[in-house]
């Protein structure tokens, strides 16, 4: 998790009310919800099947609205909306990063569900709705009002779903499980104000083109490295040069020789590498997966032996930057994995501390100024 964010929870924290109790809140808001449920159930008189038909539509102008408040005024700042602005994008995705979106504690639920009093605020509008409606037909009616408020329910528990720990057995449910992804990654900086803003079912997301999927990493099979680094120069400076994939070899000794475009890479870029890792020599095909300059930079590659995860993440420190890589990996075979725990996996290691030392030579003495090339993305630095 990024110090920041870090900070963020600790200061949000601080601030909810002492008295706050999730259980009450939480619970409001599910019972009346129900109890205006079992009013608007009480109005139905023998309803025909053509009437029916109203629950789907319903519930298909309902995933609309749902898109429509979620892109338009959570990720848009507006004047009528500048409230709900504050406490989604402000808090929320503040509280919640790609990568860290399980909650800590039940007082977490605070910035995870909605105001208590949104849920009497809604119903009081759907009120006039009913009313009118149920002049024509109380059933339809009924099942409109019934639909709507049920749908706001189901926000309230999908969402908080999609932020329970990984090991919890609800997360595990098949469309648990579908629909927390698809939250991830919306909740990536590069994608929360474009893609994927349905939280129960994707269907505006797919009718819209917003819709994005992207299998998470999968796991490394215990092989698992991460180093940092503190460097005295600027966050936008480190990160644009560590993702400048053909200045590898200028500070990771095991990187020979990388082919690919200059400069730092944005997300779908692909490169080849030739590497020399823990004494064995090998080639790796790349692609970018995801890029915010200044802060975080992700790539996969593979081989017939190995698979690779690897991050860079940057963070402003009072000296200058915070660099972190992590690098996650899986051989394939026996014999490799036995190779990888004897000898590979000490070597990696050892390996992957000393390219950070260099990164953080090369930066602070001005060196990469001296290696720079016209249009290479603009990370020179004066000695």
């Amino acid at each position: 998790m990024r110090h920041d964010t870090q900070a963020f929870r600790a200061r949000y924290r601080a601030g909810i009310h002492p008295r706050y109790n999730v259980w009450l809140h939480g619970g409001f808001v599910l019972l009346y919800g129900l109890g205006c449920l079992a009013f608007l159930g009480g109005t139905l008189e023998n309803v025909q099947p053509l009437e029916w038909l109203v629950v789907p539509l319903t519930l298909a102008l309902g995933n609309w609205g749902e898109y429509c408040i979620h892109k338009n005024l959570g990720h848009h700042k507006t004047r009528r909306g500048a409230l709900f602005y504050k406490r989604h994008t402000g808090d929320h995705h503040s509280f919640f990063v790609s990568g860290e979106m399980a909650y800590d504690s039940a007082r977490d639920w605070r910035v995870i569900l909605f105001p208590a009093w949104l849920i009497v605020l809604y119903s009081l509008m759907l009120l006039p709705v009913w009313w009118l409606l149920s002049r024509v037909n109380g059933n339809l009616a009924g099942l409109f009002a019934m639909t709507l408020l049920a749908g706001y329910l189901a926000y309230e528990a999908f969402h908080a779903c999609e932020h329970l720990p990984a090991d919890h057995p609800v997360a595990a449910l098949p469309w648990i499980r579908h629909m927390r992804r698809l939250h991830e990654l919306h909740h990536r900086r590069d994608l929360m104000q474009t893609h994927n803003f349905n939280l129960i079912f994707p269907l505006t997301d797919w009718l819209k083109g917003t819709l994005y999927w992207e299998p998470p990493a999968q796991p490394a099979d215990g092989t698992r490295m991460r180093h940092e680094v503190e460097i005295a120069r600027a966050p936008e400076q480190v990160m644009a040069y560590a993702c400048t994939a053909t200045r590898w070899p200028e500070w990771h000794p095991s990187s020979l020789w990388v082919d690919g475009r200059d400069g730092p890479l944005p997300v779908g870029s692909r490169f080849e590498e030739e590497i020399e890792a823990g004494g064995r020599a090998g080639h790796l095909s790349w692609e970018v997966t995801e890029y915010v300059p200044g802060w975080r930079w992700c790539a996969r590659a593979r081989s017939r032996e190995v698979e690779l995860t690897l991050v860079y993440e940057c963070e402003p420190t009072d000296s200058g930057a915070r660099f972190v890589r992590t690098l996650e990996y899986r051989v394939a075979g026996l014999a490799m994995r036995l190779a990888n725990r004897l000898l590979l996996r000490g070597r990696i290691e050892r390996e992957s501390a000393l390219s950070l030392e260099q990164l953080k030579s090369m930066m602070e003495r001005g060196r990469v100024a001296d290696a720079a090339a016209p249009g290479s993305g603009g990370y020179g630095l004066a000695p």
